[in-house]
């Protein structure tokens, strides 16, 4: 049965009638069309379908919509734009970190989290940071380096 629940979704207020115990990973995708967060495991195992709620990675597939009411969510269609985009965002593109890309999403919002909790993450904090997400095509190495390089973005006048 569906029932109305309010949302702030990048600093939007959404109506939206999905059932109550809907994956908020549906509602964001099916009925606000953001398709940043993706659907990969179902079972939050692999980070693909992380947002941020109140600041914090959360993965979408596995919350309920009405856990989600009276919470701030930050979807990648959130972080910054194109023209200007945030630090991490602009960091992944410059070290070309995502290969296939359906990693990104989570290891985007992930890295954000870490970097506003520690301005300047160790190579291993930033490893065991990003411990849940998943990349299948093997770009670790990259998107650990690009989680270093937006730490230094940040630090330099780029934090939002």
């Amino acid at each position: 049965m569906a029932t109305d629940c309010i949302i702030t979704v990048n600093g939007a207020t959404h109506r939206v009638g999905a059932s109550s115990e809907t994956p908020l990973l549906y509602v964001l995708r099916n009925e606000l069309a953001l398709n940043g967060p993706q659907f990969g495991c179902g079972v939050g195992q692999c980070g693909a379908c992380t947002v941020l709620v109140d600041g914090g990675p959360v993965r979408s597939c596995t919350l309920p919509v009405s856990k989600a009411v009276g919470k701030e969510i930050t979807t990648l269609e959130g972080l910054g734009r194109v023209e200007n985009p945030h630090p991490v965002q602009q960091a992944f593109i410059e070290l070309q970190a995502a290969q296939c890309g359906y990693c990104a999403n989570g290891m985007i919002m992930t890295a954000v989290s870490l970097i506003e909790k520690n301005p300047s993450p160790s190579e291993e904090e930033i490893k065991r940071g990003l411990d849940g997400n998943l990349c299948r095509c093997g770009t670790h190495l990259r998107i650990v380096r690009a989680v270093k390089r937006a730490a230094e973005l940040s630090t330099n006048g780029g934090a939002r």
